[in-house]
């Protein structure tokens, strides 16, 4: 008897390395990689999208287009190359207006895309109408989502079998273009019995002859028997990844289930064994400088309790870490429990999982819901869409105090297109403000990146890698320090009989110098500050993170919930607001500074 053709998408190079690197991988060192797939036989990627787009600008200082239009021309014109996009958000960090929204399938169709997979995390089937209808209209395949996730214990409303079909049906009825359909679990926490009953369920609904995916995650260590599960259910793709970058937080390795398909009726891709040993050893040799965190390489039997998708955990896990609050992780994985029931069950995925994790740490560092974030409270007063099942009452009560906006049932969509900053015209004016060039291309990047996207396109971005000869390169010059005492401070100093202060740090650092004598030295850069008006009440960041983007200054009238400024923390935007109305007496961070939970950011008086 024939087997059945079982289409593999190596999501190696897009969720591959989200889950482990946190997307933070150089084109140049994974392209000989790219090469070997290619002539392992393997013809389907997962090759952009997602926060793989924005990590390139934020971190790598790279081009997402010029790598993506870089990958095409190594794998040729008939490789299926796959991005992912969160419906109405794009790859964006907040709801896209209209005009975003197309030209994201636009500048993504022109550099090399073939299939645009497309999920709201809330599984609101209107975030996916207007985004599903811009991408097949701009001539890319449409891979419409379910997102999946197995409740924490205790809870129960939505995520059943019966939930998805419901899902389903409002997508078939939508009217909304697709060519096949996909369900997507990024926790990897769906129980394999669960996902046989949704595949077999999703089987009989949809037409015959469309392809029907699954993607899990190793994450919770059910990942095989889930996938074994769809395929006897009747799933046409699956996806896989390879060594070093597969298991643990990411998919499942190709050779795994190679073999654990051994003498059964599936033929994955026709891909051989000798082959991709081969692929893996190159990508092995490419990675082999990348330090892999420790969480990346492990199954987790806490996250069912989260649940926390692998591309989220280890970004968050090295948040954590960048801050020295990793001893508080267990405590947060322990909270999302409350925070996933009480915030209406929305799916665990970029943004909702970010929403879960921030609200889960307000409340262990601050106390249970002393504190609501940002985005949670958005999300449950419903400036995101529609969730699975209302919210608590009480919570959405804090968050609309706290947030000082009213619960909103208007769409998602038509909320950003009313919003003046989400327009072309506003990003256009922007990038002539900054005396950059006006490409379609570049707007996108200004606009799905904002300040960040500007300092990349001005030439002025960061490069922030973990790489283990950098590392062992700091801690030699940390050991060859040791013993000595580093003049760091403030001195006065004399120069052909001119006084000068002189601040003197330790490194390779700028070092600022102001004359004392009425000479005219460098200006310093400095906190903004204003004559006190009294009193005055501190802002403080609610979370770590760096500071994305500082909206108001120094003098400025403001209103109880103004923004202050905005930081950007586990890739969502974290709004910091005035807690009362006043002047700004100060801004006491700047663009780009990292800040801790606590940290005072600004005055107001």
């Amino acid at each position: 008897m024939a087997k059945k053709f079982i289409d593999i998408m190596d999501t190696t190079f897009r969720d591959g390395f989200q889950s482990v690197f946190g997307g933070r991988v150089l084109m140049n060192d994974f392209f000989p990689a790219v090469e070997a797939a290619k002539t392992a036989g393997i013809t389907h990627f997962e090759f952009g999208g997602g926060a793989r787009f924005q990590a390139l600008y934020f971190y790598l200082k790279e081009d997402a287009f010029e790598m993506m239009d870089k990958f095409r021309k190594i794998v040729g014109p008939d490789a299926n190359l796959q991005t992912l996009a969160r419906g109405v958000n794009t790859v964006m960090l907040e709801t896209g207006s209209k005009e975003l929204i197309d030209l994201h399938a636009k500048m993504f169709k022109k550099h090399g895309t073939t299939t645009i997979r497309n999920f709201d995390a809330l599984n609101d089937v209107e975030n996916l109408r207007y985004s599903g209808e811009r991408i097949v209209h701009h001539g890319l395949k449409h891979e419409i989502v379910v997102t999946m996730m197995d409740l924490p214990p205790g809870c129960q409303g939505a995520h059943t079998v019966e939930f998805y079909e419901k899902t389903l049906r409002e997508i078939l009825d939508s009217g909304i273009p697709y060519n096949s359909v996909c369900f997507k679990d990024a926790s990897g926490t769906s129980n394999p019995h669960k996902v046989y009953e949704t595949i077999k369920m999703a089987r009989n609904l949809i037409p015959e002859g469309t392809h029907l995916r699954f993607h899990t995650h190793e994450t919770a260590g059910v990942s095989v028997s889930a996938y074994m599960g769809a395929l006897e259910a009747g799933a046409d793709g699956i996806d896989l990844a390879v060594s070093p970058v597969s298991g643990g937080t990411s998919q499942p390795d190709i050779l795994t289930m190679l073999h654990a398909t051994k003498g059964l009726a599936f033929d994955l891709g026709g891909l051989e064994i000798d082959k991709i040993l081969t692929y893996e050893k190159e990508l092995q040799e490419c990675l082999s400088d990348y330090y892999k965190p420790t969480e990346a390489t492990m199954v987790s039997p806490i996250v069912p309790f989260s649940p926390m998708p692998g591309g989220a955990l280890t970004a968050n896990t090295q948040m954590l870490r960048e801050n020295n609050i990793m001893d508080k992780f267990e405590d947060i994985i322990a909270a999302m429990t409350e925070v996933v029931e009480k915030g209406g069950y929305g799916t665990s995925v970029t943004p909702v999982s970010q929403f879960y994790f921030q609200q889960a740490l307000e409340n262990v560092m601050q106390g249970p819901w002393k504190a609501i974030a940002p985005g949670y409270g958005q999300m449950v007063l419903g400036y995101f869409g529609k969730t699975p099942v209302e919210p608590c009452p009480e919570v959405v009560k804090l968050a609309s105090q706290q947030l000082g906006l009213e619960p909103t049932k208007e769409k998602a969509l038509d909320l950003a297109n009313a919003d003046e900053t989400k327009s072309l015209a506003t990003w256009i004016d922007r990038l002539k403000e900054e005396d950059i060039e006006i490409t379609e291309e570049n707007i996108f990047i200004a606009a799905a990146c904002h300040d960040k996207g500007i300092a990349f396109l001005k030439g002025e971005g960061e490069l922030h890698i973990s790489k283990i000869s950098q590392m062992k390169k700091e801690e030699s010059k940390k050991e060859q320090s040791k013993g000595n005492t580093p003049m760091n401070g403030n001195y006065t100093v004399v120069v052909d009989g001119q006084q000068f202060s002189v601040q003197v740090a330790e490194g390779n650092v700028d070092i600022q110098i102001s004359a004392t004598n009425n000479q005219t030295a460098a200006p310093t850069p400095a906190p903004q500050t204003a004559a006190p008006t009294g009193g005055g009440e501190e802002i403080k960041a609610l979370l770590p993170g760096n500071v994305w983007k500082i909206v108001a200054t120094v003098g400025q009238s403001v209103n109880e919930g103004d923004v202050i400024m905005i930081l950007e923390s586990m890739k969502m935007e974290i709004d910091v607001v005035s807690p009362t109305g006043g002047v700004v007496q100060s801004i006491d961070v700047a663009a780009n500074d990292k800040v801790v939970e606590g940290q005072v950011v600004a005055v107001i008086g």
